[in-house]
């Protein structure tokens, strides 16, 4: 009974050890944006992705020769993201504490057509879009948070219609517990 005590100590004391040095996602992030108000919840899914849930505000502003116009609109986000630099970031000694690195991702929203304020109103009752995403996310002292993300996707509207829609995310805010 000793010996396998010992052997299971030894076990996950070398557990432990290995785990300490292999890069891996931080489980259970919540944060506030600002930018964009919203909440933002992410949980690790392996060592290396996560599933993104983000509940929020959008912008957008058109200006033509026909109107000009801005509006905030409720949106709802997820995203499939894999960090893939997460190993070199440590080599290099670089910080990938609450899961700061480069990712791309498989990025997907809804967003309701009707502003909650503004006067840039569609007909349309909600738009969506669907596509890939390449990002940078990074945390720094007392929390602050910085993630950016770029690509393009398939938008579509209520309507039926579909159509080429850039995918475009900026959120800065800061992190409330992991």
């Amino acid at each position: 009974m000793k010996k396998l005590l010992l052997l299971s100590f030894c076990f996950l004391s070398f557990s432990f050890i290995n785990a300490q040095g292999q890069a891996s996602v931080e489980d259970g992030l919540l944060s506030i944006n600002i930018l964009t108000p919203g909440l933002e919840y992410e949980f690790g899914l392996t060592n290396s992705s996560t599933l993104d849930l983000r509940a929020g505000t959008g912008f957008a502003y058109r200006k033509n020769s026909f109107d000009e116009g801005f509006g905030v609109y409720p949106i709802f986000n997820v995203q499939y993201r894999y960090y893939y630099n997460l190993e070199k970031r440590l080599e290099k000694g670089k910080n990938i504490n609450n899961n700061s690195a480069n990712y791309i991702a498989l990025s997907g929203a809804v967003q309701a057509g009707k502003p909650i304020i503004g006067d840039l109103e569609y007909n349309e009752g909600y738009f969506g879009a669907i596509g890939p995403v390449w990002g940078l996310q990074r945390y720094y002292g007392g929390g602050f948070k910085l993630d950016l993300n770029l690509g393009a996707g398939y938008g579509f509207n209520e309507s039926g219609e579909s159509f080429f829609s850039p995918l475009i995310g900026l959120r800065l805010g800061w992190r409330l517990s992991n």
